[in-house]
């Protein structure tokens, strides 16, 4: 018998997620379907209501996550540090279980590349949801120092408080230390821009990368970091599909192999 999983959220028709997980099951032999469906405003419990009534599970995307947030009835760790989901699985007896993969999937991504977060000073670029998904699993990692940075420092201070004394806060434009790896949380990417941050930080720095990803490996954000001499520089692709792994695992109890999905994607981009 078929199990229906999807994707939800608005735009939802460039995502990469249906034929990611058509690969994890093909090459898992798993009998799976996986849709887009689209979230009209105001509409998402009914639209995840409805499809979990037959389906076992979806992910979601923007900018549904807080809705996600508050429809689970259970909630993971990750999920509450966060304040967002973005996959739903619905268990046994009928609840609605709610995780976050998004910065597991990061850190993960980050192992496989050799990069440690062990003692590492790491800087991190904006204050919205995407630094606040990723920083209980880049803590968890036990770097020796986070700082936060953002335009407006209230936002960043916001996130020091919640998280204590190993994370700082600072306004982008202040910084201008190097660090051992430089993450990009903003969006900024997505419309062509970069965030107002000196350029010597990039070149003093050990390692950048940027959650946003084309299939072709640059953003407007590593092509600048690798201009100013950054060394080590990538996108936030392998975030995508390790991402998408935890979410098939947390679904089908099997982890996929995300290296060989990894290289699929990259080859066919």
């Amino acid at each position: 018998m078929t199990d229906h999983y999807a994707v939800l959220g608005n735009p939802v028709a460039h995502s990469m997620s249906p034929a990611i997980h058509a690969f994890f099951a093909a090459n898992l032999g798993d009998d799976i379907s996986y849709d887009r469906l689209l979230v009209e405003e105001g509409n998402f419990d009914a639209t995840a209501s409805g499809f979990l009534a037959n389906g076992r599970g979806c992910n979601v995307t923007v900018p549904c996550k807080g809705d996600a947030f508050r429809f689970a009835d259970t909630l993971s760790e990750y999920a509450k540090t966060a304040l967002a989901v973005n996959t739903l699985k619905k268990l046994d007896d009928g609840r609605i279980y709610g995780d976050n993969t998004d910065g597991r999937g990061f850190v993960a991504d980050l192992k496989f590349k050799g990069v440690s977060l062990n003692g590492a000073r790491v800087l991190i670029l904006g204050a919205g949801g995407a630094a606040r998904g990723i920083l209980k699993p880049v803590l968890d990692e036990k770097p020796g120092e986070v700082v936060i940075a953002n335009r407006t420092l209230s936002k960043a201070q916001e996130l020091q408080k919640l998280f204590g004394s190993v994370v700082k806060a600072q306004s982008t434009e202040t910084v201008r230390d190097g660090f051992d790896l430089v993450i990009n949380a903003t969006s900024a990417s997505l419309s062509g821009s970069l965030p107002a941050i000196d350029p010597g930080v990039l070149s003093r720095s050990r390692r950048a990368c940027d959650l946003m990803y084309s299939q072709n490996g640059e953003t407007i954000f590593t092509e600048f970091a690798r201009k100013q001499g950054c060394p080590e520089v990538f996108d936030g692709f392998g975030m995508l599909i390790m991402q998408a792994a935890l979410s098939y695992e947390l679904w089908r109890g099997i982890m996929p192999d995300f290296e060989v999905a990894l290289k699929h994607f990259r080859k066919n981009s």
